[in-house]
């Protein structure tokens, strides 16, 4: 029964968005193992990156035309 609340329990925070700095943290971290011929930056902070996802939702045009 564990298994299957923490199962349904990811579902609910990957639909919702709430673990996406966790996503943000494992891509990052996969993406700089395998190419390391370029000069990048460190992962962002948590505040900075839920500004930086939130600019993106709400700037710009949000309309279909």
């Amino acid at each position: 029964m564990s298994t299957k609340l923490k199962a349904f329990w990811r579902f609910i925070r990957c639909l919702s968005g709430d673990d996406a700095y966790e996503r943000y943290l494992k891509n990052h971290a996969r993406y700089h193992k395998t190419n390391t011929d370029h000069n990048c930056h460190g992962p962002l902070s948590k505040a900075d990156f839920f500004k930086q996802w939130q600019d993106e939702k709400w700037n710009g045009i949000k309309r279909c035309c």
